[in-house]
């Protein structure tokens, strides 16, 4: 029998993913190599490699172990509670790491547990509501598009560097060729880093959805 191999152990896809994700929390997006990962796995950038074989891999491995922490609603949840619910705890994943959301760039993010927790019940729900398929999926994407846009807008881990770096951002403008950003800092930002902007226009994206939908017995035709 071939000698088992302790590497292998310490190179499963969850074990890849947790440390990965630690580089990156770590170091920035820059901090993630297949060479520092293997150092720190404690394996062979050989072993690591038969895991996951390019960065892309990699990358649908972290996302993918991030996504099975999405909860599950239950049948009797209504759809507006189900999706708010989803999408809040997909863009607190994100916002926890922003480093792989750096990584991501315009790649889709396929993996099975985001596809189980995220997409099909969300388009399950929403076509058990009531929309058309075309309905479903311009919704969610208008909530999916939104939640990655408010995650990756700043580095939402360090929310008082990230103001800081607007307030000086904006302060150096000449006011009178930027009057509405120079003259409102106050406003805007602390705006930059608020959480309820999102959870606002989350529940405002949710809330049109569910106003287009025409219930089934609505659209039934008198007396039958």
């Amino acid at each position: 029998m071939p000698r088992h191999s302790p590497s292998l152990d310490r190179a499963t896809p969850d074990r890849i993913a947790e440390t990965a994700l630690l580089l990156i929390d770590e170091g920035g997006p820059e901090a993630l190599t297949f060479r520092a990962l293997a150092s720190r796995l404690e394996i062979s950038l050989a072993s690591l490699q038969r895991r996951c074989t390019d960065l892309a891999g990699l990358l649908d491995l972290c996302i993918d172990h991030l996504a099975a922490r999405l909860p599950q609603t239950g049948p009797d949840t209504d759809w507006a509670t189900a999706t708010e619910t989803r999408f809040t705890a997909l863009y607190q994943l994100l916002t926890a790491h922003p480093g792989l959301l750096a990584l991501r760039g315009t790649r889709p993010w396929l993996g099975r547990h985001l596809l189980a927790r995220l997409v099909e019940p969300q388009l399950a729900d929403s076509l058990a509501a009531g929309m058309t398929p075309e309905e479903a999926i311009t919704a969610y994407r208008r909530m999916y598009l939104l939640t990655l846009g408010s995650a990756g807008f700043v580095d939402h881990r360090d929310a008082k560097a990230a103001r800081a770096t607007t307030r000086a951002a904006l302060a150096a403008l000449d006011p009178e060729e930027f009057p509405a950003l120079s003259g409102n800092l106050a406003a805007i930002v602390p705006a930059v880093t608020d959480h309820d902007v999102y959870y606002g226009a989350l529940r405002q994206l949710i809330a049109a959805a569910a106003a287009a939908v025409v219930p089934p017995a609505a659209t039934a035709p008198q007396g039958t």
